[in-house]
Order: structure tokens, then sequence, then C-alpha cells
């Protein structure tokens, strides 16, 4: 009796064993983001008996995504991955990305029109969609509240007041300059990407582009764009030759009014104002400069690898379904990180709602601008590569910007063709 007891927890324990699925995770979130989905991760098998997440991190930029190409090829990609939508153009030319079905959104319990504006139509192509969006994720402008009441250009409502034009935002800046202090904080130094961002939401704002996809677009547009952030350092309101973590620091000691940066550096300014003894600081959309609002954004999503020489089975793409799921619908730890989270129904709640500065610059998602749909732009990109090489050089005045704006369009139009 005690031997076919014995037999019958062992054949229990196997079936439960072999019904549990293992899901590959590849990610390349590293900092504050790593912490924050290393703790969504745990909490998903915490919680899971059936799946269990099994994560890797690797190294953010070109390296992950060659990765994630050469394992594809040989059959020994993950599961699961973590893409960035900028570079679903290259990654659907390489063929490392696998279309989601309506009908596989809709078995996990999502629904298209559950997502921010937008997101959906700019991860489908000829009609697919190849990735689940988790957050929107753009620059932002960052102030300091006491800085700006001194220069009289704070609103009765606690935040900065007539920023919108470029005549009224340079003459805050004057403003705040006359009161003594540094007025604008941006990273010009060995950092293409920020650069890249400003000039492209402004760019749009005005109505401009850089890429299509078989044509370079740059014109008087991107030369008024760059004239004007040179303006800023030529005329001292900026400082040249800034690093990124000097920029952060500059406006973290307290002296510069202003910070034009990724919603990722939130929980810096958090966790000093947690520290105490930190100025009184908020941030917003970034102001609309020129003609229309619009804001440089891109997205972390969700994908499936596609790989021909190991294609992943019905049965695991049901729990991958069920792991995107779970963490849109959990995500608002994630919009801690800074980040808008993708899911409405998330922003939508009460408790995103009460979550600061967040709630006040998830507005920028309606008015978000992704990057080209080009093989050549995206995260780690010629084009940031362009951005490092040409217009960092001219804003810090050691490139005349009409050489720079000519220098860049001829060294695109070589990667196009």
């Amino acid at each position: 009796m005690k031997i076919r007891l014995f037999a019958a927890l062992i054949a229990s324990t196997l079936t439960f064993a072999s019904a549990q699925t293992e899901v590959v995770w590849w990610d390349f979130l590293g900092g504050g983001d790593g912490v924050r989905m290393k703790a969504i991760i745990d909490e998903f098998n915490a919680t899971h008996d059936d799946i269990q997440i099994n994560a890797t991190t690797l190294e953010w930029g070109t390296p992950f995504y060659t990765k994630v190409q050469t394992s594809a090829a040989v059959g020994e990609q993950p599961d699961i991955m973590t893409y960035h939508l900028s570079r679903f153009p290259l990654g659907l030319e390489q063929g490392v990305l696998r279309p989601i079905s309506e009908a596989e959104m809709n078995a996990a319990g999502l629904g298209l029109d559950e997502y921010q504006p937008g997101l959906i139509e700019a991860a489908t192509y000829d009609g697919n969609l190849y990735g689940v969006p988790l957050d929107v994720h753009s620059i932002i402008l960052y102030y300091n509240a006491d800085i700006l009441e001194e220069a009289g250009l704070l609103g009765a409502d606690g935040k900065p007041a007539n920023l919108d034009g470029i005549d009224n935002f340079n003459a805050a800046l004057a403003a705040v300059a006359d009161a003594g202090y540094n007025p604008l904080s941006i990273s010009t130094l060995q950092d293409g990407g920020t650069v890249y961002r400003i000039l492209y939401t402004l760019l749009n704002q005005r109505g401009g582009s850089l890429i299509s996809e078989d044509a370079v677009l740059i014109d008087d547009d991107t030369q008024t764009v760059l004239d004007t952030m040179r303006g800023w350092v030529a005329n001292g309101y900026a400082n040249a030759d800034v690093d990124y973590a000097s920029s952060v620091a500059l406006f973290t000691e307290g002296n510069t009014a202003f910070h034009i940066n990724g919603v990722w550096e939130v929980p810096t300014m958090v966790d000093l104002e947690a520290g105490g003894d930190f100025f009184n600081w908020g941030a917003i959309a970034v102001p609309t400069l020129f003609d229309s609002p619009a804001t440089w954004a891109d997205s972390h999503v969700f994908a499936i690898p596609e790989s021909a020489a190991n294609p992943i089975s019905d049965e695991k793409v049901a729990a991958v379904m069920e792991v995107i799921a779970w963490i849109n619908k959990n995500s608002l730890s994630w919009a801690s990180a800074g980040h808008i989270p993708a899911y409405a129904p998330i922003t939508d709640s009460a408790e995103y709602q009460a979550l600061e500065p967040n709630a006040t610059y998830a507005v920028l998602a309606e008015n978000a601008v992704f990057d080209p749909r080009s093989t050549i732009a995206g995260v780690a990109s010629p084009l940031y590569d362009a951005f490092l090489n040409y217009v960092e050089p001219a804003i810090n005045g050691q490139l005349p910007t009409d050489q720079a704006v000519e220098m860049m369009k001829m060294e695109l139009e070589a990667q196009l063709r």
C-alpha cells in the first residue's frame, strides 16, 4: 500500500513538473530599469506555478541586437525579448521578428484598443503586429521650481509658465541668467542620442522630418532647429561640451533651472528628494517651441523572435502571451522608472494619476513622434552616429551649422545606397 502511495506521489510530482512551462527571456535593461524588471519577473514567478520565466540580461544596444540575430539564425533564440520600437525596420529586414495575431492577443486577454494612441500603429507593418508595447519613453523638461519662482517664471499652479514658443522659451532662459542661475543643462558631448532626441522633437514641431524609407529629407527646417540649439550654447544659456553624467549633475546640484533629458532620470530625482535637502523640482512635457506639439518617443516592446531553424510552438506562444499580458496589466511599478505605461487601463487608473510628475507629462504620449521607419534609424543606428559626428560639434561651436547639416545629409544618403 505504501509503495503504491509513494508511486502515485512521484507520478503526481512528475505530472506537475512536466506541466510547468519555462519561458526563456532576454532583455537589455540595466540600471534602475533592470532592477524594476527583475522585481516584476520575480513577482510573476512567485505567483505562477504553470509558467516560470528564465531571464537573462544582455548588453544594451548593438551587442543585444547582434546576439538576437545570430541566435535566431541557428535556432537558439529566446522565447521572448525586449526590443526597441525604433529598431523594428532593421529587425524586419533581418527577419528576426515574428508577427503576433489579434487572435493571440485576444486569447491572452489583451485588446488592441487598450494601448496608448499610435503605439499599435507604430508596431504594425504591412498589417501585421510585430510586438506588444510595454511603455512610451521620451524626453521631458525637468525644472527647478525654486529658481523659476525667483525668476518670475512659475505659474499659479506651481508649474513653469509661458514657455511655449521659441521666443518665450529663450526669454525664460534669459530671465534665469539675469537672476544669476544657469538656465539650461543638456548633454552635448559623446552623446549622439540626446542631441538627436532634442533636435528630432523640435524638427517635428516644425513639421519636418529626417528620413523616409528610401530618402534623406534633411532641409532648411533641420538647419533652423540646429541653429536654435547652437544659440543656447552661443548665448551662454547652456554649457558647451557637457557629457551625459555632467548634464544630470549640473541640474541636480541645484543651480540650473531647466534640464532636457529622458523620463528615465525621474528615479534619480525621486531618490535625491527622498534623501532630503533637495530642491523643489518637477517635470513637464517639452514645450511647443514651434508650430505644433510633438515629442520624440520610443517604446520598449515585447517581441517573439522568428527562427526558421527552430520555430516557436503554439503552446510556447500561449505562455509568452500570458507573460506579456500579466506584465502589461501589472505595469504600474514600471511607471516608477519614469516610463509611461503603454497599457491604457494603467495610465487611466487613479493610482497612476496620483503618480507625479509622471501623470503631468503623460500627455506627451498623445503627440509622440517615433523614429523614422528606416533601417538606418533607431537605437544605436547610423543616424545616432551622424548626430554624434556632426550635430554635437555644431552645437558646441566647433563646426558651422550649415556644414554640419550638409555633411550629415551626405553621410546618411551614403548609408541608404
